[in-house]
């Protein structure tokens, strides 16, 4: 059976990237599926070799802010629909959400909330958090199989991030944000990449100021996510840090097609 790769990318700038010459190169090996975060740009405002890359149907989710947030999706297969938000005004604004549907899968190309900026924002990632896992617990109860990739803005255990010590109060590491995954986890969901690599030294965002990616002093904040009643279709999860261009390196999945 064939194999189905589908890759994850916080971008941090698409139009950036691809000036970079960056970006392209991710399509060399033929993804089936590619989604990209933060990309913070509308479709309007990319350039035409990036609204129609050959082979690949496309999909933009662009914030109400210009030059914030935003998500898209390539796509190989034509999903039978797409949904650029959960249907709620206070977290569709943002731009932050795609869901592809397949015949034999949904995928959730999120990019969620950073909480650090402050106390509001720390709240509103939490309560996105709760949105979105209504959304894909309502979808598997109905016995969809479900695939979830993006920048989580969390690391897990102190194994997903270089200094957990010097960052337990910092966002993206308190607390109330880790408990949140043990929860994601315990409603049906598995860490792919945790299927096969169990240590820790694995990252895919970090710090540009500091120059953190040369010392891998890093954080493993991008994931993908699959339900229960789909993991024994993966068969390998992987972290591209070679490719750079981003503060984040892509992350992917294989699985059978």
């Amino acid at each position: 059976m064939q194999k189905k790769k589908i890759l994850s990318w916080n971008v941090n700038g698409i139009r950036a990237v691809h000036k970079k010459g960056m970006l392209l190169p991710l399509f060399d090996n033929k993804p089936d599926i590619v989604c990209l975060q933060e990309t913070k740009a509308a479709e309007d405002q990319l350039p035409k070799e990036l609204r129609n890359i050959n082979g690949y149907h496309s999909y933009f989710t662009s914030a109400e802010k210009r030059g914030y947030s935003g998500v898209c999706i390539y796509t190989k297969e034509k999903p039978e629909k797409i949904e650029a938000g959960f249907g709620k005004e206070t977290y569709d604004s943002e731009g932050r959400i795609c869901i592809a549907y397949y015949p034999d899968f949904v995928v959730f190309n999120i990019y969620f909330p950073n909480g650090k900026a402050s106390k509001d924002r720390l709240d509103y990632k939490m309560n996105f958090y709760d949105a979105f896992l209504k959304i894909a617990d309502l979808l598997k109860n109905t016995g969809k199989n479900i695939i979830v990739c993006g920048d989580v803005n969390t690391a897990h255990t102190e194994i997903d991030l270089a200094r957990p010590i010097e960052n337990e109060g910092t966002s993206g590491f308190l607390p109330e944000e880790r408990a949140w995954i043990d929860k994601l986890i315990s409603h049906g969901y598995t860490d792919t990449f945790r299927m096969f690599i169990k240590e820790g030294g694995h990252y895919s965002w970090w710090d540009y100021k500091t120059r953190a990616r040369e010392r891998n002093i890093g954080w493993r904040i991008d994931y993908f996510f699959v339900s229960n009643n789909f993991k024994d279709k993966v068969k390998s999860a992987f972290i591209l840090k070679d490719i750079m261009g981003s503060d984040h390196c892509p992350v992917g999945i294989e699985i059978d097609g």
